[in-house]
């Protein structure tokens, strides 16, 4: 509408908009070693207010490479992120459990009502399992009354996080006339911190009490981060708490449209689902190992995170002057990359407006296909850390998924747009049928 580039305001940031790939793709790779993503100023006066330690997300410069170089050991590399597949697919069997129940309370004894609810209980106990090394029970069919306030607070968090993006387009002085979005920004923070450092304190004694017995400290990420020392117990609060965040409705999302899209398009869902009983079989576990053996099942997460990337921009401060489209733009400008309309340009994607998950596969072992178009974990030294555990957890359950059911629609499936909500969010709720495999 506002063609490939333009210049806007949000509150007081002046920002230049790109919603042109090659304009996108230039941009990424003049990038230095410590790109800068946005402004994160009410990120971080939060933790100067409160006395907290930044984390990857909130972090700029030389800080935030130490702490990148430091997670990126355990998480960046899919070898590393393999050792996850057995705790991730003792969260999915409780999935699949929690889906018989909720099918068994509906009149047709299929369809299963609002999927995001259910994916994001299976999100954070995913996020939870590989953060923390314990598990929450947010899949349980009778939930202890306690862990239910803490997974209902923790929904209220997220909820009100994403209208609180907001409070830093709102200037300081105009706080003391509209308290509330500033407030309800440092209401959220308190509990995601305090829900982290929980967890973290948890580990630290069960640690203490293992080497005053003697015993060798085995574990996953967490006990790592906690016995190398490189980063102190308040940079793991703030990281553990980050991708907490950074963790759950990205994945809640992202399995929540492929459902949709899977039952809106039953010959895709046939394609896969022969494709994971001819390479893997009907019965098998999926590991991380199995996962290339599926390209369709890949090609099933890029398309829907093309259509529905859950970022619909990413944002950079220049760090030097730059000359793009022809515009001359000077060092320190915000910068917002529009990848959700880069996603849906007909140059990039022929038919771009249609679910077509094999434009994905590649035609043979020399064949790339990249498409700075569709970059939904970014791209470069400041990409997603967490993309290989986005990967497993979404790979591994549309596999189980589709081993266990046929996802069709239901009655109650009505036409579902996405909406802007600080992420892309579906904007109503999403109802299918998991009908049994014959």
């Amino acid at each position: 509408e506002y063609g490939k580039i333009f210049k806007s305001h949000f509150g007081p940031q002046f920002v230049v908009s790109i919603a042109d790939r090659d304009m996108v793709a230039q941009v990424l790779r003049a990038e230095g070693r410590t790109p800068q993503r946005a402004n994160m100023e009410s990120w971080q006066e939060y933790r100067d207010l409160r006395g907290r330690a930044t984390g990857l997300i909130s972090a700029e410069g030389e800080q935030w490479l130490k702490m990148r170089s430091v997670l990126r050991q355990k998480v960046l590399k899919p070898k590393d992120v393999a050792v996850f597949s057995g705790g991730v697919n003792e969260v999915i069997t409780d999935l699949i459990k929690r889906i018989h129940t909720l099918r068994s309370q509906e009149e047709d004894g299929e369809t299963v009502t609002n999927v995001n609810n259910l994916f994001f209980k299976y999100s954070m106990e995913g996020v939870a399992t590989i953060l923390y090394e314990s598990r929450l029970g947010c899949l349980e069919n009778n939930i202890p009354r306690k862990t239910v306030e803490y997974i209902e607070a923790l929904e209220l968090m997220f909820s009100m996080f994403k209208t609180t993006m907001y409070a830093g387009a709102i200037p300081k002085w105009l706080r003391p006339f509209i308290p509330k979005p500033w407030r309800e920004f440092c209401r959220s923070w308190d509990g995601l911190f305090k829900f982290s450092q929980i967890h973290v304190d948890n580990k630290i004694k069960d640690i203490q009490s293992q080497l005053d017995q003697g015993e060798e400290v085995k574990g996953g990420l967490l006990t790592y981060l906690l016995m190398s020392k490189e980063l102190t117990v308040e940079e793991i609060y703030a990281n553990m708490t980050e991708m907490l965040l950074a963790g759950v409705d990205t994945t809640s999302f992202t399995l929540s449209w492929a459902t949709y899209l899977l039952a809106k398009h039953p010959e895709v869902q046939q394609s896969v689902y022969e494709e994971i009983v001819n390479n893997l079989g009907k019965d098998e576990v999926p590991t991380a190992d199995d996962v290339p053996k599926l390209p369709m099942i890949r090609a099933l997460l890029k398309e829907t995170l093309r259509l529905f990337p859950v970022l619909p921009g990413n944002g950079r401060v220049t760090q030097e002057d730059l000359v793009i489209g022809g515009y001359f733009i000077p060092k320190g400008t915000q910068l917002a990359l529009c990848h959700y309309a880069t996603s849906y340009e007909e140059e990039n994607f022929p038919m771009a407006n249609e679910f077509r998950p094999e434009r994905w596969l590649r035609k043979d072992n020399m064949d790339r296909v990249d498409n700075f178009g569709s970059i939904p974990f970014g791209y470069g030294i400041r990409s997603c850390i967490g993309k290989r555990i986005a990967e497993l957890e979404i790979h591994l359950a549309l596999i189980q998924l589709l081993q266990n059911f046929e996802i069709r629609i239901s009655p109650q499936t009505k036409p579902v747009k996405a909406k802007t909500h600080g992420l892309l969010t579906p904007g109503d709720s999403i109802n299918v049928k998991f009908a049994d495999r014959k």
